[in-house]
């Protein structure tokens, strides 16, 4: 029996992973739940797989989530919030596999906890590795710690570099759907409206992460969490547009030889990976007919219509703090985006225009917590800076 604890239990990935447990309820047990503001859901999830510890963001959801089970519901469960909430679901004794899937960077320490503690890192969260990968990967290292990539890409070649060392890979192959727009020009991306933006062709997401697939920042904030996972450089990582989703990503080996993971697109199938990793189960989904996928086409991105992406690679190709000053740009940017209040083709260039601002400044490496807090934080308030002169273009 794995037992397993949930940061972000009540999103999208969240809500799949308690499918996959509940598919797999012979073999798999939450122990652990936290979310956000979500009382309704996460109290829901409480009663139904009764874990031993929960957590919510604020008191005042907790306060909800209690009231809702009521005395009778919560009896047995140890119940906390704020981040020493999300570090106590992280380190809970009973938790095997701690899934990370909550948004933003919140949940950072909290993932370094559960690494200390000796948890295996089932990783759903791109921030985490993008603006502490180095501190990630090392902790991990020093425990003996796994970090499971949930993200389809990176679970794709996980899949595909199983048994192989990194030394016979010659490069990584990250497939991206092109978001809504690839087919658009960059004067009707003038036109883009939020509910335009968050019509993904294939993927059923949250509203962040659309958007950032539309943008193809969430293809760049996918090569450097790459770069952490694999210990491959940015040259070593490519993008290819491949529309229909079939081929989730690929590993190019050193004679030449391409491994391509394919599947459908169901996040249950990466989620059921890391939680049964080595083993493999069978799966309570559709499985692939080749003879019905149509075509499969690949294009090269185009970087001039779709910047974020090569600000991405800038980023990590300068390392330091830029790929932390690139995630709040970007969170500062998509949510002033949803709101109304800056255009689509401003993303990028509120992006940019934070990137070249830090870029005159110290960029030295960053070796602590405490530094890659002390520069989100200088980037979240100078990007919300920039928004003005960004609104009007």
């Amino acid at each position: 029996m794995k037992r397993i604890a949930i940061l972000g239990s009540t999103g999208s990935i969240g809500t799949t992973a308690l499918a996959v447990v509940e598919a797999n309820s012979d073999v798999l047990r939450v122990v652990g739940l936290a979310a956000g503001e979500n009382a309704g859901r996460l109290a829901e999830q409480a009663v139904r797989f009764r874990p031993s510890v929960i957590a919510m963001a604020t008191h005042n959801a907790l306060a909800e989530v209690e009231r809702t089970m009521g005395v009778d519901g919560t009896r047995g469960i140890s119940l906390h919030a704020g981040s020493e909430g999300l570090a106590a679901v992280a380190t809970h004794p009973e938790a095997d596999i701690v899934l990370c899937a909550s948004a933003g960077t919140s949940a950072l320490e909290a993932v370094l906890l559960a690494i200390e503690a000796g948890k295996t890192i089932a990783l759903a969260n791109k921030e985490v590795l993008v603006v502490a990968g180095g501190l990630v990967m090392d902790a991990a290292r020093r425990r003996g710690v796994a970090i499971l990539p949930v993200d389809s890409e990176h679970n794709a070649i996980h899949q595909c570099l199983h048994g192989r060392s990194v030394s016979d890979v010659r490069r990584l192959i990250l497939t991206a759907s092109g978001g809504p727009f690839r087919e658009w020009s960059t004067e009707r991306l003038r036109t883009v409206r939020p509910e335009d933006a968050l019509r993904h062709p294939t993927w059923n997401m949250g509203d962040k992460i659309t958007v950032d697939s539309a943008t193809l920042m969430n293809k760049g904030l996918e090569v450097i969490e790459a770069r952490w996972l694999f210990g491959m450089t940015a040259d070593d990582i490519d993008v290819l547009v491949h529309p229909q989703s079939v081929v989730h990503s690929m590993v190019e080996l050193r004679d030449g030889s391409v491994i391509a993971q394919l599947g459908i697109t169901n996040m249950q199938l990466p989620i059921q990976y890391a939680f049964s990793y080595p083993d493999r189960w069978n799966a309570s989904v559709e499985t692939l007919d080749l003879s019905s996928c149509g075509p499969l086409e690949f294009h090269q991105p185009d970087f001039e219509r779709f910047p974020c992406l090569g600000l991405a690679y800038r980023a990590l190709r300068t390392e330091g703090a830029l790929p932390i000053v690139l995630n709040a740009a970007n969170e500062v940017a998509v949510s002033a985006f949803l709101r109304g209040k800056l255009p689509f083709i401003g993303i990028p260039m509120l992006i940019e225009r934070a990137l070249n601002a830090r870029t005159n400044m110290e960029n030295t490496p960053i070796r602590t917590l405490a530094e890659v807090r002390d520069v989100d934080r200088w980037a979240h308030e100078f990007s919300r800076e920039l928004l003005p002169e960004v609104q009007s273009v």
